[in-house]
């Protein structure tokens, strides 16, 4: 038995998977964000910890045989979030996380101090990754910063607390802007960019090699009969890929979570950072993931939802299962600022061409279009990389909502496929990595496409409208900074 563990920004989902790769059980707790200022995004690492062990509290209770025989445990989590630990590991403050703007002018400040830092990274320096909030913090808080002696990404601290040991691996250090991602290891440069070392940082690890294992205690209150062994695990979106199997170039896939992304597997780096196109390292060796990330996505719904006083399912629901014709509303998903292609914390959404004739369902659709156009901007950043999209695979929350899918393949022009369990792709791949861990199995027999339960074709006239309302979209747009 194997159990993975995917740390999100809005629940922590534990999957218990048996040796056939069957879900044996699920269990998932709500964690809360909180904005200080505008801007600023943080959340309570207390919270992580406290949700985790919920989740394997109550897969004990209704699982106590299955849970005893876990030999392997993957973590997957949100990626680029800053853990910030004193001398006893204990947080110094609330994590700063993802989708938090407020390092925007630290990230100039740090590409002229480490001119390599694009060449090196992949990557450009937006606020979202980990190092310019550091240059935030030692600007900002420096009482802060000078009692900072360990940095860590979100589940690197959930492994921490798991097992006593400081490891992260290799595809959620790559978002941080402190690997080198060719190397596959720390680069001193970008930490002295940053005033750190390689003191501040833990110990690096493949995604499916073995990290640690489960302190005893923790064995024992789980009732497990020894002490599994804890993989190096991976960020969310490279979880995602191995739970469905993207583990080689020419397997694209669309992330529907919280955020949003459009991921393509590659056996080299094919970086385009101008373009704000995100290069990782894969959670298995010798592979990288090039991504569009949107830092808006399922999380629009939510919103429009709250809006309207009304569920999601009860938005979904009158609009069938496709489009008849693009809304004649438009949205601009970016709540939280864009990365790809803009790398603009400052600017937000929009809903454009509202009348009186303007009803619930129109403003909805728009919704998950407006979503759908920001991953086309996506698709065409990483064309400019030379990578072609011709089918992608959905994974995430809005992977249940059939609407949602078939906007998405029209938009993008391209037939998308739905799994079963698609929204739980993270905690699912962190299991599979789990048991690699443990029994050193080839990856490509673990790690095999699951069967897919949809396909969502484009349709040529939707395309084409679609295709139409592309570029007035486009021109939406305005930076504000």
């Amino acid at each position: 038995m194997y159990l993975g563990i995917d740390l999100g920004t809005s629940a922590v989902k534990t999957v218990l998977v048996d040796g056939a790769q069957r879900v044996i059980a699920s269990e998932s707790r709500p964690l809360t964000t909180f904005s200080p200022q505008p801007g600023h995004v943080e959340q309570d690492p207390a919270q992580w910890i406290d949700a985790t062990f919920a989740t394997l509290d109550a897969l004990k209770a209704t699982h106590a045989s299955e849970l005893a025989a876990v030999e392997g445990i993957g973590l997957s989590g949100q990626m680029h979030g800053a853990t910030l630990l004193d001398a006893s590991a204990r947080p110094l403050r609330p994590c700063i996380l993802w989708n938090d703007g407020r390092s925007a002018a630290e990230c100039q400040v740090l590409e002229r101090r480490w001119p390599a830092l694009r060449a090196t990274s992949g990557n450009k320096a937006m606020p979202g990754f980990t190092a310019p909030k550091l240059l935030w913090i030692a600007t900002h808080e420096p009482e802060i910063f000078a009692a900072t002696k360990l940095v860590l990404l979100p589940k690197a601290y959930l492994r921490l607390v798991l097992s006593g040991e400081a490891i992260e691996d290799v595809s959620d250090a790559s978002g941080s802007l402190w690997l080198d991602a060719a190397r596959r290891d720390w680069s001193d440069a970008a930490l002295a960019a940053t005033g750190l070392s390689r003191d501040h940082m833990p110990r690096l690890v493949e995604g499916c090699a073995p990290a640690t294992t489960l302190r005893g205690e923790l064995a024992r209150r789980w009732g497990m009969t020894g002490q599994p062994v804890i993989a190096g695990g991976a960020g969310d979106n490279p979880a995602g890929a191995v739970g469905i199997g993207a583990i080689r170039p020419g397997t694209a896939f669309v992330s529907l979570g919280t955020s949003g992304a459009l991921l393509a597997p590659t056996s080299r780096i094919a970086a385009n950072p101008d373009r704000a196109v995100h290069t990782f390292c894969h959670a298995i060796p010798d592979m990288w993931i090039q991504a569009g990330a949107i830092l808006s996505a399922a999380s629009c719904l939510a919103w429009i939802a709250r809006l309207f006083g009304a569920t999601e399912a009860e938005l979904l629901a009158p609009l069938g299962l496709r489009p008849q014709a693009p809304s004649a509303v438009s949205f601009l998903p970016y709540l939280a600022g864009e990365r790809t292609p803009h790398d603009d914390p400052a600017v937000r959404g929009m809903l454009d061409g509202l009348s009186h004739g303007t009803d619930r369902g129109t403003i909805v659709q728009a919704v998950l279009e407006g979503v759908a156009f920001a991953l086309a901007d996506c698709r065409d950043a990483l064309a400019d990389a030379g990578i072609a999209m011709t089918e992608a695979d959905a994974i995430g929350g809005g992977s249940r909502s059939r609407f949602w899918l078939s906007v998405l393949a029209n938009v993008l022009n391209v037939p998308i496929h739905r799994f079963a369990g698609g929204e739980t792709g993270a905690a699912f791949g962190a299991a599979r990595l789990g048991r690699l861990a443990v029994t050193g199995e080839a990856i490509a027999a673990v790690c095999m496409r699951p069967q897919r339960i949809e396909t969502f074709e484009p349709d040529a006239g939707l395309v084409d409208a679609y295709a139409e309302r592309l570029p007035a979209w486009r021109e939406l747009y305005r930076p504000r900074h």
